[in-house]
């Protein structure tokens, strides 16, 4: 049994699983531990991937080298382009999962990774010797040395599992909890704290009524996550809205004075953007009803995600509250839904490449530095198993900067504020979000991760004549002249202005509702060399055309950012009567009352529009 290596993973997560196959695939000789083989990279919560935010993160993961985005593609029911309607930095591409395909898959992956050997069993304590992690010693009593370790203990350590008055230990229903790990590292100077987070019941869609609830069918041309050659879904599965009512809300009230939430038996905070539905009745009393999402767990089973019933009551309250949901009147539960509590360590504790500043060569990364969501876990999970493997490799740190990556934004935002509550990834915190879309990652990362060793040739080669045939089209659109007989009758029906002469198609396709494909369908001379150009790098082209300005200034409010720091707030201004401040920065800016834009900035939860309302407000 081999007992020595370079890096070795705590964790087969989503962040752990990232870590393992980016350091493996770099050349270190990794370990990946984890309590359950059969759970590998299991979607413990929700079978999706992506969403606002979350999808430019998992197409960052993929043009970094990471398996995300390959795996997602390959287990999708479901794809859907999030915000089409908004503009291109906005467009968030997400995926309903085979929750079992997606597990099976990635343990493949990780079983075809040279350099990745797995280990069953609890690890219960760090090597660590004169503040340098060597290792760490398991539950059977086995050692296993490296020179690098990466911990993704997820909502295990200590975990929690509460419904109703009931509670139990355990990282998820029907896996134990992780002991030990967390009296060890308080005992080195570290901080750590309690966090929730919560699941809703599943329960047999047989049972389900759908003619009762809105049908939400994927995208009529699917796209998918991955740059390299995975296949677009050919058919896909439905999801479902349906809404709670007053009734419902009545019956779930009755369970109040046993909710663990209201009781005070959980102490950790839960996730603000992803709230329990006791406690959406009483933060939102005002609302009759609140919106559900039924969501499929696969192609091959009846099982049923509620996605917006996440829920600790007790379990009769749950069943009786839900059979009074439209379409739920004869529903049958699998399992109720439950909140669990776990520990946690401030991430103000790590550097940026996410080792920790007391213990040397220990990396912490997903739910164990205080966020949600299987996305931002992977996002920081690849960033630690690259820089496990550069320091157990004497080479330079892997950074990835706030105009560069969602997941450097991610990062800065957790070392640099921390965090008091679950945090999860929103467009609005990117300030560069125009320059960080979900559609160019690839333009922006791949080459960067090609210097380290970890995309490959093949996949520099593709962006490099992604960059070309780009060029190209813009090339053309700028020499080509549209005549008024092509493309007429084109702009007349979507209402824009006909031209009287040759126009410039690169002047034309700036226009709102005037799509590129559409021009070089009009235009003969386009048509010709552009006919059969890949759908992507049209559109890559489309927007680099169309937003040219907008990322020029842009660039022009980077520079202004910088001096934040200088910037004072006078001390009685009245954030309540800023109406364009989100509701989160109001209630943060009252309380904590920064002296300047820059420790402003640095609140955990002030998005960077936030800073332009205020920035607008002190002219």
């Amino acid at each position: 049994m081999e007992k020595n290596y370079d890096v070795i993973v705590v964790g087969a997560g989503h962040a752990g699983c990232e870590a393992a196959a980016a350091a493996a695939n770099l050349g270190s000789k990794t370990l990946l531990i984890t309590m359950n083989m059969n759970a590998i990279a299991q979607m413990s919560c929700n079978p999706a991937m992506g969403g606002v935010a979350k999808g430019q993160i998992v197409r960052e993961i993929d043009a970094l080298g990471g398996y995300s985005g390959i795996v997602s593609d390959k287990s999708a029911i479901q794809f859907k382009m999030l915000n089409r309607s908004k503009g291109p930095a906005m467009w968030s591409p997400r995926t309903q999962n085979d929750r079992m395909m997606f597990s099976n898959i990635w343990r493949l992956k990780l079983e075809e990774t040279p350099n990745v050997d797995f280990w069953q069993d609890m690890v219960t304590e760090l090597i660590i010797e004169k503040g340098i992690c060597k290792g760490v010693k398991t539950q059977i009593g086995v050692e296993f040395k490296a020179k690098a370790v990466v911990l993704t203990n997820g909502t295990f350590l200590n975990g929690l599992i509460h419904i109703g008055e009931k509670h139990f230990g355990g990282g998820r229903a029907g896996d134990k909890p992780s002991t030990g790990i967390t009296e060890q590292l308080v005992s080195f100077g570290l901080t750590s704290g309690r966090m929730k987070t919560g699941t809703p019941p599943r329960v047999d869609g047989r049972s389900l009524d759908y003619t009762k609830m809105e049908e939400q069918p994927g995208d009529e041309k699917p796209s998918k996550f991955s740059f390299s050659d995975t296949k677009p879904l050919y058919k896909q599965r439905s999801c479902f809205i349906t809404y709670t009512n007053d009734e419902v809300h009545d019956i779930l009230r009755t369970g109040f004075e046993k909710s663990p939430m209201f009781t005070g038996r959980i102490q950790g905070l839960g996730p603000r953007y992803c709230p329990s539905i006791e406690d959406k009745i009483v933060r939102f009393s005002e609302r009759e009803r609140h919106q559900l999402f039924i969501e499929p767990e696969g192609w091959d089973t009846v099982e049923i995600y509620v996605n917006g019933f996440s829920t600790s009551l007790p379990e009769d309250v749950q069943y009786k509250a839900m059979r009074l949901i439209p379409g739920f009147e004869h529903a049958k539960m699998f399992r109720p839904g439950y909140a669990i509590e776990y520990d946690f360590f401030q991430p103000t504790q790590l550097i940026n490449t996410l080792e920790t500043k007391a213990i040397e060569n220990l990396y912490f990364a997903g739910q164990i530095n205080g966020t949600t969501g299987y996305e931002e876990a992977a996002g920081q999970g690849i960033i630690a198993g690259i820089n496990a493997h550069q320091k157990a490799n004497e080479l330079d740190a892997f950074v990835l900067k706030r105009d560069e990556a969602y997941i450097g934004v991610l990062i800065d935002d957790l070392i640099t504020k921390g965090t008091t509550e679950p945090y999860r990834m929103f467009t609005s915190r990117a300030e560069y979000r125009i320059l960080l879309r979900q559609d160019n990652a690839d333009v922006r990362l791949t080459p960067l991760s090609h210097q380290l060793g970890l995309a490959t040739d093949e996949m520099l080669k593709k962006v490099e004549k992604k960059n070309e045939q780009v060029n190209n089209i813009i090339k053309q659109f700028d020499e080509t002249s549209l005549i008024p007989e092509e493309v007429n009758t084109y702009l007349e029906s979507q209402n824009s202005s006909t031209i009287k002469q040759k126009v410039k198609a690169s002047t034309v396709v700036t226009r709102p509702n005037i799509t590129i494909a559409e021009i070089i369908k009009n235009s003969k001379s386009l048509s010709k060399s552009l006919a059969d150009t890949n759908e992507d790098v049209l559109e890559a082209a489309e927007i680099l055309m169309k937003y040219n300005g907008y990322i020029a200034r842009e660039k022009e409010v980077a520079d202004k950012m910088m001096r934040l720091e200088n910037i004072k707030i006078y001390d009685n201004i009245d954030y309540k009567s800023l109406t364009s401040l989100s509701a989160e920065a109001v209630e943060k800016l009252s309380r904590i009352k920064p002296t300047t834009l820059g420790q402003a900035s640095r609140i955990s939860g002030i998005s960077a529009s936030d800073i332009s309302v205020l920035m607008i407000h002190m002219k």
